[in-house]
């Protein structure tokens, strides 16, 4: 996710939750030309993609286990919200539903993921306060 703090509404993040993510992670470096870089999960690999021209990490690619068992295998952005309560209450109050978490992620950090009433998703994310 993003080092500091940004301003609500900002994707901060995109990665993708599969059953077999070192398949996938090699078919998008076939396909685009990112480098897979294993990042180590306890008893299994998952995988930050990197562009090879900068060395910056644009995207995750990620095993269907533990913690990500329940996210949908697609493209998943990461929007940051300012208080993450109050956007799921809203969520649910316009007619969608909260499918996964809260979940903490990190010291003051939170997500979940939505799916809209079109039933697309999305990943909410409240970051840690600056200072």
């Amino acid at each position: 996710m993003s080092a500091k703090p940004v301003r609500p509404g900002t994707i901060v993040w995109t990665d993708l939750t599969v059953e077999k993510a070192p398949a996938i992670a090699e078919f998008y470096e076939a396909v685009v030309g990112w480098k897979p870089e294993a990042l180590d999960m306890g008893e299994y690999d998952d995988f930050n993609m990197v562009l090879p021209s900068t060395g910056k990490t644009v995207a995750g690619i990620c095993h269907a286990r533990g913690q990500n068992v329940k996210l949908p295998p697609q493209w998943l952005m990461y929007i940051v919200v300012e208080n993450l309560d109050a956007s799921m209450a809203e969520c649910w109050a316009k007619g969608g539903r909260v499918i996964v978490g809260p979940k903490d992620i990190g010291p003051g950090e939170r997500f979940c993921v939505v799916r809209d009433p079109a039933g697309a998703v999305a990943a909410l994310i409240q970051q840690a306060s600056p200072g």
